[in-house]
């Protein structure tokens, strides 16, 4: 379905482009978040040590909670919890990392689970105790049915029985110390009753005080991660007891009056999917925060390049870095890449929410594929992105107080966290290849002539690339040997995950194209169509060997393709400041970032330096 954007005369270029980025609603929506960002308490700090800057963000989360009218809106609201990732991302990684991890995994999950049992969550919603979530184990990442702590029932004491059996079995990650205040964590545990393994559900399990672990828990500070600093632990339990409505129960799984258990999922799997479905939500939100640390990195790398100087061709001249093609250029096409990737996160936002509102069983798992698929290329994205921002930024870019470097750090944690981008991808990879028809004999039949100005034609290129991947990998699989389902599905997997970038690619481009349709006749719409046209025809220049060899492109496109991008390229070189102004990013942000200034080189200076003082400072007044 094409979305229209509001034709209102008023509206600027710069407007319409916010509007395709950030939603119609822009003032609803992200509005509140912007505003806090801009504020005081969320200036960057300097000369900090890591657990000042741990302490400061427990010290934002605390602001924070207070700005919201109800806690348990951003964990009730996805659209919410995905806007406010996209605004603290690039502001302060750490602040993001808890803020989510309270919101969504603690709050979320327990708002989700509250059919049978009417939590009192005042302490929760007023921060009076942080929520943090366990899950992941020293030996069981990805594979979280897996996990070997267990929570025995007991009948005599109506309760269970927390316990870490190994070190395999301590918690891996979760921000447990007492750093910020006291934790309550939602603890991933093994549900054994009657000698009966259940399966993995969610247990509520105080962890600690204002300044040390509580009886049977065990708190260990990890290494400090690279990036900003989170109170990352190993966590274990030795024979912690909680009361029965401590498990966070419901028509996936249950303990009685009786002591008895009863599900209405035979299958155990599914038991935990529904137990930790709130990573679905987290998806989404790590793929918001990347998409607002691209668009920062962007937009200081553009203001950066406006106003570095470097010697012209001619004797004494000076132009700005970005005049140079090899400096515009991969800027031009990372806005291309942002676009994208905003608009890919938008979507699969609105097709979750559509989902939420009254999806079908067999939808819910197509839509968390598009999240999960999303996640996985637009956070792949953001980390390419700020590497190539960071690296047109020279050695200042280098510095922690320029910021750049930690963009990067939290662009590499958003890769794993909610899900390992690989695992993720491989998941659907499968999914994908087994509801794949076969084609016959092997091959895949070209798409129909036409042309590269075409956008129809460029949507239908983009589908004969993930068909050529698919196809690829369902040969592979069949001519591997019969009964070794690892062999076979290692003799696919490769050009499988190729078929899924692909996938992620057209994805991109059908939200690009839908964009461009909803926008008035105009400058807007000129700029757009682009970036749109851009992004394509990179895709298709890279895969441009297998569609000449199906036809689908004739040799005299395939040799046009470079200049044709050369060509865009220009185009939207020549816009960059302009498409950074549609970011909407406040200045107070950009201001803390000194290479984003025109006077960065005052940062520099040296108020104790010869040319400060004595006759030389006198000769400059």
């Amino acid at each position: 379905m094409t979305a229209t954007i509001a034709t209102d005369p008023a509206l600027s270029t710069t407007d319409l482009l916010k509007g395709v980025l950030l939603g119609g609603d822009f003032r609803r929506e992200h509005g509140p978040w912007r505003r806090l960002v801009s504020t005081q308490p969320f200036r960057r700090r300097g000369d900090l040590t890591p657990d000042e800057r741990l302490s400061l963000a427990y010290e934002r989360l605390r602001i924070l909670n207070g700005t919201l009218d109800s806690a348990a809106r951003p964990a009730s609201d996805p659209r919410a919890l995905a806007a406010m990732h996209e605004w603290l991302g690039p502001v302060d990684p750490a602040l993001t990392t808890v803020a989510g991890i309270h919101y969504n995994l603690f709050l979320g999950s327990l708002l989700d689970h509250d059919g049978d049992s009417r939590r009192d969550l005042s302490e929760f919603l007023e921060l009076r105790r942080i929520g943090t979530f366990l899950c992941t184990e020293v030996a069981h990442g990805n594979d979280a049915a897996a996990v070997e702590t267990t929570a025995t029932y007991h009948r005599g004491r109506d309760g269970f029985v927390l316990h870490t059996p190994h070190s395999g079995a301590q918690k891996f990650m979760p921000n447990t110390s007492p750093a910020g205040g006291p934790k309550t964590g939602l603890v991933a545990a093994r549900l054994l009753a009657d000698d009966a393994d259940h399966g993995v559900f969610l247990f509520l399990v105080p962890l600690t005080d204002e300044v040390r672990p509580l009886p049977g828990v065990r708190v260990r500070r990890l290494p400090v991660r690279l990036g900003s600093p989170v109170d990352h632990c190993l966590t274990s339990f030795d024979q912690v007891f909680v009361e029965r409505d401590a498990l966070l129960g419901g028509a996936h799984g249950r303990i009685g009056d009786d002591g008895e258990f009863s599900s209405a999922l035979p299958n155990r799997r599914r038991r935990l999917l529904t137990s930790i479905g709130r990573v679905t939500v987290g998806k989404l939100s790590m793929s918001a925060g990347a998409v607002g640390s691209a668009r920062t990195a962007l937009a200081v790398a553009v203001r950066y390049g406006g106003h570095r100087y470097i010697s012209g061709p001619r004797a004494a001249q000076r132009v700005p870095v970005i005049a140079h093609r090899s400096h515009h250029g991969p800027l031009a096409e990372a806005m291309a890449t942002v676009f994208a990737m905003s608009l890919l996160h938008r979507r699969a936002l609105d097709r979750w929410e559509a989902q939420l509102a009254g999806g079908t069983e067999g939808g819910r798992a197509e839509t968390e594929r598009l999240v999960a698929v999303a996640k996985g290329w637009i956070t792949w994205r953001a980390r390419d992105v700020v590497v190539e921002c960071r690296e047109r930024c020279g050695a200042q870019a280098l510095l922690e107080n320029n910021g750049m470097a930690e963009l990067l750090a939290g662009a590499e944690a958003v890769v794993t966290a909610e899900g390992d981008n690989l695992a993720i991808h491989a998941k659907a990879a499968a999914e994908m290849l087994f509801a794949a028809a076969p084609v016959a004999g092997g091959g895949v039949p070209g798409a129909a002539p036409g042309d590269l100005t075409d956008p129809r034609f460029l949507g239908r290129l983009h589908r004969q690339v993930e068909d050529i991947w698919f196809a690829r990998a369902g040969n592979r699989m069949s001519g591997a040997p019969q009964g070794d389902a690892l062999g076979r599905w290692n003799a696919a997997s490769g050009p499988a995950l190729r078929g899924v970038e692909a996938h992620a690619h057209r994805l991109a481009a059908e939200a690009y194209a839908e964009a461009v349709a909803a926008l008035p006749e105009g400058p807007a719409r000129e700029r757009l169509a682009e970036l749109e046209r851009l992004f394509a025809l990179r895709w298709v220049d890279r895969n441009s060997g297998d569609l000449l060899a199906t036809g689908s492109l004739t040799p005299t496109q395939v040799r046009a393709l470079p200049e044709s991008v050369e060509q865009l390229v220009t185009g939207v070189a020549g816009h960059l400041p302009a498409l950074v102004e549609s970011f909407a990013l406040p200045e107070e942000v950009l201001a803390d970032w000194p290479i984003a200034r025109p006077d960065y080189a005052d940062a520099y200076d040296d108020p104790g330096a010869p040319w400060q003082t004595g006759a030389a400072a006198e000769a400059a007044r």
